[in-house]
């Protein structure tokens, strides 16, 4: 399939293709196989959206679509929303179960609806009980939805935060749902100067209950990814490397397992944690604990997926991307799809992608 470059308006123009080396574990094809699960990803530096499944020959496969900075995912029942530099987006997958296209994929997202944010560098997204899509604006320091005429609509900001400005005050990044409606978030400070969080990144994050306007947890390391599952908060503490399981009561963290390096982006799937490692910017990560964590080891950060035994701590599969790309963004679990594909904005296959019901309804309805 050709690949096409998004701006944030929606136009497209060519752009090259990166073919990355990739190693990965023997076993995850099997794996992905036996959770009857594929996988979504993303990597703002690239711009890229990616699909990985298990081809009809049972080798790992990708689907790959450029959106300028595509940032957060989430996805439920045959919908995938996609963060983006100046736009959310949201994609259908127009085949009905048991449907294939071309014998090989069983999901095709096509994207149906670019909402225009313009640039407000959002992270983490989610959809609430009422079907509104939720997301982090870190660049106003706020959750907000989408509004049909402004660029979006705010529905809460840290109580440490004076006001609604464009200065990334305290890198709010990250969104746990639960019952359908915001209830965590993290924050690498408390600032609430212009790009303050930047003075100390790798001290005083914040994990924040936001229906109680409480902090959690405040001994944390530029964490990101919250996720409530069995009853705990489990996060990525990107900072000293660990993904890291918070008592909510009581804000008492333990570390689960290292990560190699620095993650950003997770979902729970089954007992299983699916986490998104970066390499460094700049050649390593400075001051931050992380990186002392890897030279104790002997060991050089990577950019890929690994898959996390919960119970056990234990990493259990892996997908190292060797070259080609140097950081992920988040993943996304698309569960009873074995192989997807998705179709790019202004590609050949986006124009002629055209599908209705041939069935006609009544002119005057009700």
């Amino acid at each position: 399939m050709s690949e096409t470059r998004s701006d944030p308006a929606g136009a497209a123009e060519p752009a090259p293709d990166i073919v990355p080396s990739l190693d990965f574990s023997p076993n995850l094809a099997r794996w992905l196989l036996a959770q009857r699960i594929s996988l979504a990803f993303t990597s703002y530096q690239t711009g890229r959206l990616l699909l990985m499944g298990v081809g009809p020959d049972g080798r790992i496969a990708f689907s790959k679509q450029n959106y300028t900075r595509a940032m957060g995912l989430h996805y439920a029942e045959g919908r995938l929303h996609l963060a983006s530099a100046a736009q959310i987006w949201r994609l259908e997958n127009i085949l009905d179960p048991g449907q294939y296209a071309n014998r090989a994929y069983d999901g095709v997202f096509v994207p149906r609806v670019g909402h225009t944010t313009g640039y407000v560098d959002a992270h983490d997204l989610a959809v609430d009980g009422e079907g509104r899509v939720i997301f982090v604006n870190t660049r106003f320091s706020c959750l907000a939805t989408l509004d049909p005429r402004q660029s979006f609509r705010p529905i809460w900001k840290p109580w440490f935060v004076s006001g609604l400005y464009p200065e990334d005050r305290c890198h709010l990044n990250g969104l746990a749902m639960v019952d359908g409606v915001p209830r965590y978030v993290t924050a690498v400070s408390r600032a609430d100067e212009m790009e303050g969080w930047r003075a100390a990144p790798g001290e005083g994050g914040v994990l924040i209950d936001v229906q109680e306007d409480r902090v959690v947890a405040d001994d944390l390391s530029t964490p990101h990814s919250p996720r409530v599952h069995d009853g705990m908060i489990w996060l990525l503490d990107s900072g000293r490397g660990f993904l890291v399981r918070i008592d909510p009561a009581t804000g008492a963290g333990e570390d689960v397992a290292f990560c190699p390096g620095f993650g950003r982006g997770m979902a729970i799937h089954n007992n299983h944690a699916v986490i998104a490692l970066s390499q460094a910017r700049h050649g390593d990560f400075g001051e931050l604990q992380l990186q002392r964590e890897l030279d104790s080891r002997g060991l050089r950060p990577w950019c890929g997926i690994i898959v996390v035994e919960l119970g056990s701590g234990r990493v259990i599969e892996h997908l190292r991307i060797e070259s080609g790309f140097t950081e992920l963004f988040d993943v996304a679990v698309l569960p009873g799809l074995r192989n997807p594909m998705s179709v790019g904005v202004g590609t050949e296959e986006f124009l002629r992608n055209v599908r209705f019901n041939p069935e006609f309804g009544p002119l005057n309805p009700g």
